[in-house]
C-alpha cells in the first residue's frame, strides 16, 4: 500500500488523467461540428459535395491516428513553422487536439449518416412540399431527428476518442500514455501495479460515458 500511495505523491496520476479528459472534451467538441457538416455533405443532393464528404472520410478513417499526430509535430510546426499559441507546451497540445478532430471527424460523420438512414423518407419529401430546399430541411427537420437516432454510435466515438487520447504523446503531450512509460522505466518491479492503475483510471472515465450515452439512446428513441 505504501509503494501505491507513493506512485501517486512522486507522479502526477491525476494530472495525466486530466489532460486526457482535457484532450476529449475539446476534440470531441471539434470533431462533432466537423463531423455533422461532413454528414451534412455527404446526404447534399450537390455531386461536389458528396465527393468532398466522401474523400475526406475515406482518407482520415483509413489513416492511423498516429500518423496524423505526428505530421501535427513535423509537418506543421517543424516544417511549416504552423504555430498555434505561442506557449510551446500548449501549442503541441492544441495541435493534437487538431490531429484527434480531424480524425475522429470521419467517424462521427458516419454515425450522423446512420441516424441519417433512420429518418423515414416522408420527412425529406414532406419539407420539400412545403418549399423548403435542401440544407433548410436537413437543418431544422432531418438532422434533429437523425441525431436523436445516432446517439448510441456517437457515444461510441467519443469512448475511442478517449481511449484514443493517449496518442497524443506522440505529439510531445504529457498525458497518461507518456507518464506510464516513464513509471514503468524507473519502477519495473511494479509494472502489474501501475499497469492496473492507468487501467482502471480509464475504465472510471469510460463507464459513466457508456451508461449515459445508453440511457439517453433509450430515452431519446423514437418510436416508430
Amino acid at each position: 500500500m505504501d509503494r501505491f500511495l507513493s506512485l501517486f505523491q512522486d507522479y502526477d496520476i491525476l494530472g495525466a488523467f486530466w489532460a486526457n479528459i482535457q484532450l476529449t472534451f475539446w476534440a470531441a467538441l471539434g470533431s462533432f461540428v466537423l463531423g455533422t457538416i461532413l454528414a451534412l455533405m455527404r446526404i447534399s443532393p450537390v455531386p461536389s459535395f458528396q465527393w468532398v464528404g466522401a474523400s475526406y472520410v475515406n482518407i482520415f478513417r483509413n489513416t492511423p491516428l498516429t500518423i496524423i499526430i505526428v505530421f501535427g509535430v513535423l509537418g506543421l510546426y517543424s516544417q511549416l513553422q504552423v504555430q498555434l499559441n505561442e506557449n510551446f507546451n500548449l501549442n503541441f497540445f492544441m495541435l493534437a487536439i487538431v490531429g484527434l478532430t480531424v480524425y475522429h471527424a470521419a467517424f462521427v460523420c458516419e454515425a450522423i449518416r446512420s441516424g441519417v438512414n433512420t429518418v423515414p423518407l416522408g420527412q425529406a419529401e414532406a419539407a420539400r412540399a412545403i418549399g423548403l430546399s435542401f440544407f433548410p430541411a436537413a437543418w431544422l427537420i432531418i438532422l434533429p431527428q437523425a441525431l436523436r437516432g445516432a446517439v448510441a454510435p456517437l457515444g461510441n466515438v467519443l469512448i475511442a476518442l478517449t481511449k484514443n487520447s493517449t496518442v497524443a504523446t506522440a505529439g510531445s503531450v504529457a498525458e497518461t500514455s507518456g507518464l506510464m512509460r516513464t513509471m514503468l522505466e524507473f519502477n519495473g518491479d511494479i509494472a502489474l501495479l501501475i499497469f492496473l492503475i492507468f487501467a482502471v483510471g480509464f475504465v472510471i472515465i469510460v463507464i459513466p460515458i457508456g451508461l449515459a450515452t445508453t440511457w439517453l439512446s433509450k430515452k431519446l428513441a423514437v418510436a416508430r
